[in-house]
């Protein structure tokens, strides 16, 4: 079994913004691709899980990148998983660039949930082994909690759209960091992020209406919030810029 899976990316023009530095929300879905692979070559395909009323739910991410890649660079992402903690299964990430120096790493939580009843199931649930790989880049990782006595004021209005669906129904996760980069100002989308941190609280469907508030003169640190009309919370999350 491959406990640590490895794969190859170049970047390509509709990766990055207009400085050519890589989206977030790319390489948010580059991770997700490797770890979708990565139970794929395990021998549990999507169909499979489908069949047996499973799927996977991304619960918290924090991605730590120290160089960011440009266009038409090749980069390498491996990822593996760490195990399980009660409901929760842990998975690490590592990015390299084309000589193989470290670039970033990051680590999620995740759940397996019944895709009918939208419940949490418990890992023993999973009809498949999935082997543990010992390597670590930190700490498990928590919650992203806004810190008590954070000012958050109305960023902008966000309705879901056909654009940002996926096959589950819902905004796809790595549209999140998209929505958290639309809340920055000029001269912050300047500045490359060291640091991205997202906690998905509630789904967010088609149509519905997400409120995005975003805090101001945390250093160099922002957060960020989604809230539906009712004050549901779809995310929360941070960003730290350089």
């Amino acid at each position: 079994m491959t406990a640590k899976w490895t794969e190859t990316i170049t970047i390509q023009s509709d990766d990055v913004d207009f400085q050519s530095v890589i989206r977030f929300s790319s390489l948010l879905s580059f991770m997700q691709r490797a770890a979708d692979s990565h139970i794929e070559a395990l021998g549990v395909s999507r169909e499979q899980l489908v069949e047996h009323g499973m799927g996977w739910m991304l619960i918290t991410l924090e991605v730590e990148m120290n160089d960011l890649p440009y266009y038409s660079d090749t980069i390498e992402i491996s990822t593996w998983s760490r195990g399980t903690k009660g409901a929760l299964w842990y998975r690490d990430y590592r990015f390299k660039n084309h000589v193989g120096e470290d670039i970033g790493t990051a680590r999620s939580v995740w759940a397996l949930v019944d895709i009918q009843k939208r419940k949490i199931m418990r890992p023993s649930a999973f009809p498949y082994d999935v082997p543990v790989h010992t390597e670590s880049v930190g700490e498990l990782l928590d919650k992203t909690v806004i810190p008590d006595g954070i000012l958050l004021e109305d960023a902008y209005s966000y309705t879901v759209r056909y654009s940002g669906i996926d096959s589950n129904g819902h905004l796809n996760n790595a549209r999140y960091a998209d929505l958290c980069w639309d809340a920055l100002t000029t001269e912050e989308l300047a500045k490359n992020a060291v640091d991205f941190k997202i906690t998905y609280l509630h789904e967010a469907r088609m149509n519905e209406e997400m409120l995005v508030k975003r805090s101001y003169g945390e250093n160099n640190t922002i957060y960020l919030q989604g809230l539906s009309a009712e004050g549901t919370k779809f995310f929360e999350a941070a960003i730290v810029l350089k």
